[in-house]
C-alpha cells in the first residue's frame, strides 16, 4: 500500500512501545495482522527474525499528512525506543 510504512523495533514489543506513546497513531504488526498477540502471517512469511517481527509499528499517511508531521512522529519513536532499550545505537 502507498501510504504504509512498517519500521521495525528489534526487541521492543510493539504494544509496549505504543502504549508509551500517546499523540501518534499507529498500529502493531503489518498489513493484514489479525487481533491476536502472535506473530504475522505476512511477516512470517518474510521469514523476519521474531526479535524485530514482534516489534513492527505500521504507520499509515493520508493525503493532507505534511512533511513535518513525518519528522515529529519518526522523531517520537525514535527517543521513546532509545528510552525503553538505551543500548540500542541511534547511529
Amino acid at each position: 500500500m502507498p501510504n504504509t510504512l512498517s519500521v521495525c523495533f528489534k526487541s521492543i514489543e510493539a504494544n509496549t512501545l505504543l502504549a508509551e506513546i500517546e499523540s501518534v497513531a499507529a498500529s502493531a504488526g503489518a498489513a493484514c495482522h489479525s487481533d491476536s498477540v502472535r506473530l504475522s502471517s505476512v511477516l512470517e512469511a518474510m521469514q523476519m527474525d521474531l526479535e524485530y517481527a514482534m516489534g513492527t509499528v505500521r504507520f499509515s499517511t493520508g493525503k493532507m499528512t505534511t512533511e513535518d508531521e513525518v519528522k515529529k512522529a519518526a522523531a517520537i519513536f525514535a527517543q521513546t525506543a532509545h528510552r525503553l532499550q538505551p543500548s540500542l545505537d541511534m547511529a
